[in-house]
């Protein structure tokens, strides 16, 4: 079985009329995934209640930021930035989102199987003190921050395949020698970081811009030649997958051409690096290329299962 980590709750999370990064998004992958002839070997899972939530978050987030949220929600909502909304439930969708997260890096680090993490708001731009681009908390360097804490974990690697640079994620990473952090993204693009010179105070990071109109084949060629390399030196007892799909030519907020079946062989790819690996979900805002996408992410690990 395929464990998905997911709660209609995340549907909850409000960010307005027209916006990209709206609940249709999970709603069209969570119907995807069920219309699959292999769709009962998915194991449905909703995050777990953690009292200890909020000390695991403020270990990245300054208590004063994350207090702020929870204000701007009590109030009935608002907005962050120009792209990222507050409304009144999102305070508590975001607090269950990274609980989703670290519910993923347990089965990952007790049971040796991957899952994937289908949740919203995304988290790769959020920095420690500010949250921009769509995010609200940083839940990949969250959870790669608390998988260090457990048993026979000793070096974390964040993968993010979005179409965007997670500068928040390389922001709280890059400063730590036991995580890794390692982006293909467009470049021109939003949020304007992630040149090949930003290498991390370790030489733990690892930033790929690719031009617009990247084509598959290129593509699958540099995450060939060099991601997998870059992922192998440094080892991972744990590799996340910040899971993003609006590198797709169908997705309007890219110039990319990326297909879904791309994203199996990227699956495939992860598999052979280690078999400890989460997937979770960033952007992806074209709803039929995003679910296909997800579909054909996990696909490997069914095929493998059955």
């Amino acid at each position: 079985m395929f464990p998905i980590f997911y709660a209609e709750a995340f549907l909850d999370h409000r960010t307005g009329a027209y916006h990209p990064e709206r609940p249709d998004r999970l709603r069209a992958i969570v119907q995807a995934l069920k219309s699959q002839s292999w769709a009962d070997h998915l194991h449905w899972q909703l995050p777990s209640d953690r009292p200890e939530l909020l000390d695991i978050i403020t270990q990245i987030h300054p208590r004063d930021y994350v207090e702020s949220i929870k204000r701007i929600a009590s109030r009935g909502g608002g907005r962050i930035d120009m792209d990222t909304s507050v409304s009144p439930s999102s305070y508590d969708v975001a607090l269950l989102a990274v609980s989703a997260w670290l519910d993923a890096v347990d089965l990952v680090v007790h049971q040796g199987q991957p899952s994937f993490v289908l949740a919203r708001p995304p988290g790769h731009h959020a920095e420690r003190d500010r949250g921009m681009g769509f995010c609200i908390f940083s839940n990949a360097a969250i959870a790669a921050y608390y998988a260090l804490k457990q048993f026979a974990i000793d070096r974390v690697a964040v993968l993010d395949w979005d179409v965007h640079h997670g500068n928040g994620t390389q922001a709280i990473l890059e400063t730590h020698p036991q995580l890794a952090y390692c982006s293909l993204h467009e470049s021109p693009n939003y949020p304007g970081t992630g040149s090949a010179n930003e290498t991390g105070y370790y030489q733990n990071v690892l930033n790929i811009p690719l031009p617009p109109n990247t084509t598959s084949d290129t593509y699958r060629h540099v995450f060939r030649d060099n991601v997998i390399p870059f992922l192998r030196d440094f080892r991972p007892d744990l590799l996340i997958i910040s899971a993003g799909y609006d590198g797709t030519k169908a997705d309007s907020i890219s110039q990319m051409l990326l297909q879904p079946e791309d994203y199996r062989q990227l699956s495939q790819w992860c598999s052979e690096i280690t078999p400890h690996l989460m997937f979770g979900l960033e952007g992806g805002y074209e709803l039929e290329s995003l679910s296909q996408s997800v579909v054909k992410t996990i696909e490997p690990f069914i095929a493998v299962n059955c």
